[in-house]
């Protein structure tokens, strides 16, 4: 009897971290450009300290015409100038619910900062840029 409540006792710890696991938002993630459908960069998001950060690791175009690596020159203080694959983007975002708030987002391309939010939708990671009260979201496929 008592092996028996131990087993479905476990069973259901395990049955619940992967089913946590499972909305978790960390891991690879890829950006996709709203216009053409195709990728853009691909994001690994990872916790630190509790928090959620996200790294651009990989480029669909990673270099500029010149053959060089793409920079953020846009980026204002520590990220100016940087190259664009390694940069943390996503910065600071606490659990709030069944979602992740409280943080920034970078936008590479203009170099701008902004409040941000995400969370898990199926197999898709919504992530949420706000600028006062105007926001703008983008859906992000999961990486391998």
């Amino acid at each position: 009897m008592m092996r028996r409540l131990v087993a479905t006792i476990a069973a259901l710890v395990v049955g619940a971290a992967t089913a946590v696991a499972a909305d978790s938002p960390l891991g690879a993630w890829k950006t996709v450009d709203e216009k053409s459908g195709k990728t853009v960069s691909e994001v690994q998001v990872y916790d630190q300290g509790g928090k959620l950060f996200g790294k651009i690791v990989r480029l669909t175009e990673p270099t500029d015409a010149n053959g060089k690596p793409k920079l953020c020159t846009k980026c204002q203080g520590a990220d100016k100038d940087q190259p664009i694959v390694g940069l943390i983007i996503l910065k600071g975002l606490s659990a709030d619910g069944d979602r992740y708030k409280g943080g920034t987002i970078t936008d590479p391309e203009d170099g701008k900062v902004y409040k941000s939010e995400l969370w898990r939708e199926g197999d898709t990671l919504r992530v949420r840029g706000y600028l006062g009260v105007f926001y703008r979201t983008q859906t992000w496929q999961k990486g391998n």
